[in-house]
């Protein structure tokens, strides 16, 4: 469907007669294609509650504006306390486990205390062994055996020491994915602050206080404070007609006694089944003062126009394109080639001249 609102717009004048005989107008004249939609502020989108809880406290109200990061209202759950409590208690443990001289390391620990000392203990007999063996006082098998408890005890110490490492950082991995969980937790926390991730205004808020918001719930809106832009919806049949950087004419029933002018940004790929409808946005070209987000509009999308055309009413047209002209010899059938259409008038571009006298009702 088409449509045309323009001021200034010059209609035709009747002719006198017993026919109603008129002439080609000279005007200004546009063809532009039908939309309707809304006024969206730039940037808008749902805040989603991250954690279930009752809301506690509204810190930002509708319309207030706020910066990036700014609390807009506070979500206070007793599940998730509870889970904070636990990753707290978990990540203390893990800090106390990690520390020297905790319980799990000290045994450890001693463990390598005890092999050092048996290690030790067992290279000074194996050093005995060896001056006794020089001064035949000991049997080489003697000998042998000594140095084989010190290999063994060699290699306890060395097993010891591993075990240690291991414990050490299987610590330090435990304390670190005990830190990470209570971090999530501290941000999940009993009292979770829903803050917004735009410079904007707050334009609803979709909970009242002491009520419940589930995880994953919608519970704002918020977008930018003084940029908007339009959604259009247009007819399937003129979509073909649109293109990016086309001038908009647009009226705002808000604004009754104003024409904004926007142009075309994006053309969407989708056509809506439901309402044989394709989404146009397009972006004001003059600030919206003071301007609402969900504003209805109705706007033009302006495919070609001219500042002067030869136009006749569509009602003249007989089929086939037509029109009954006014002779010398009598009324005659004339073919015209058409231009610019709206919905009730066309532009002739051959067949008629400005002194041609045609019939409006045929």
């Amino acid at each position: 469907m088409k449509k045309i609102f323009a001021a200034g717009l010059v209609l035709l004048q009747a002719c006198s007669g017993s026919d109603s005989y008129k002439t080609p107008q000279l005007k200004p004249l546009m063809e532009a294609v039908y939309a309707s939609g809304f006024v969206i502020s730039k940037n808008e989108y749902q805040v989603f509650a991250q954690a279930e809880g009752y809301v506690t406290e509204i810190v930002a109200k509708e319309g207030t504006v706020v910066k990036k990061g700014d609390v807009v209202f506070i979500i206070e759950s007793q599940q998730q306390n509870a889970r904070y409590q636990i990753a707290k208690e978990g990540y203390d443990m893990a800090i106390q486990n990690y520390q020297n001289g905790s319980p799990i390391l000290s045994e450890v620990e001693a463990g390598v205390r005890s092999a050092i000392t048996k290690a030790l203990y067992d290279s000074v007999n194996l050093v005995r062994y060896g001056n006794l063996i020089k001064q035949n006082a000991a049997t080489q098998a003697d000998y042998d055996r000594m140095k084989l408890t010190h290999e063994n005890s060699k290699n306890d110490l060395l097993l010891q020491r591993s075990r240690y490492g291991k414990l050490k950082n299987q610590l330090s991995l435990e304390l670190k994915n005990a830190e990470n969980q209570w971090k999530i937790s501290s941000e999940e926390s009993g009292r979770y602050s829903v803050r917004s991730e735009v410079d904007g205004r707050v334009y609803k808020i979709l909970k009242e206080k002491g009520e419940l918001a589930r995880r994953n719930e919608a519970v704002a809106v918020l977008g930018s404070k003084d940029s908007f832009y339009m959604q259009l919806n247009v007819d399937e049949m003129d979509i073909r007609k649109v293109n990016t950087g086309q001038e908009v004419w647009v009226k705002i029933d808000a604004f009754e006694d104003q024409t904004f002018h926007a142009r075309v940004t994006e053309v969407h790929p989708l056509v809506d089944s439901r309402q044989q409808s394709v989404r146009v946005d397009a972006d004001f070209t003059e600030p919206l003062l003071r301007g609402f987000s969900g504003l209805a509009v109705e706007a033009n999308i302006v495919i070609q126009k001219k500042d002067k055309a030869m136009v006749i009413p569509k009602s003249a047209l007989l089929p086939g394109d037509s029109v009954l002209v006014e002779t010398k010899e009598g009324k005659r059938k004339t073919k015209i080639k058409r231009g610019i259409e709206t919905l009730d008038e066309v532009e002739v571009l051959e067949g008629l001249t400005a002194e041609s006298r045609f019939l409006t009702k045929p």
